[in-house]
């Protein structure tokens, strides 16, 4: 079984930029896009994955994904999947001992910046860089699924 503990901040400032260690372009759909349960196609460069994620607290989540052709993605993308789609550039930037990754959205949420990081534990302690803002975790809108839904230039 997969788990996935991750939260979610919004960002102070954009100083965070200095620091990206890599950068990569993603278009994803859903195929289903419920209250706790998401189904989505991604393609990022030139990989594709079939993701299903469902949330037990917000914070906590399982998580499966699986690699499938690009092609089939496309196919996917084009056809099936609900709209309007995720359109981001996801930046990783290494903090503390951790990973982030920070998601910087185009199209119907472009202006919305989002840090994420994944930890091992809920209660986990982590390092907080002078850019992060405010947590935004337990806020439902800011589900990749729920922006396809009602995109940021909705609110």
């Amino acid at each position: 079984m997969g788990r996935e503990i991750e939260r979610k901040f919004l960002l102070r400032s954009d100083t965070w930029r200095v620091a990206v260690s890599h950068s990569a372009r993603m278009v994803q759909g859903y195929l289903l896009r419920g209250d706790k349960s998401a189904v989505r196609v991604r393609i990022m460069d030139d990989t594709a994955e079939l993701n299903i994620k469902h949330t037990l607290d917000g914070i906590n989540r399982l998580e499966y994904e699986y690699e499938i052709p690009l092609s089939d993605a496309r196919e996917i993308l084009e056809h099936v999947a609900l709209r309007p789609m995720i359109d981001k550039t996801r930046h990783h930037v290494s903090y503390g001992g951790h990973l982030w990754e920070i998601d910087e959205f185009h199209g119907d949420n472009d202006g919305l910046v989002i840090a994420e990081i994944e930890l091992e534990d809920a209660d986990e302690a982590f390092e907080r860089p002078d850019w992060l803002g405010e947590e935004v975790s337990a806020d439902l809108r800011y589900y990749n699924s729920n922006l396809s839904r009602q995109p940021y230039n909705q609110w």
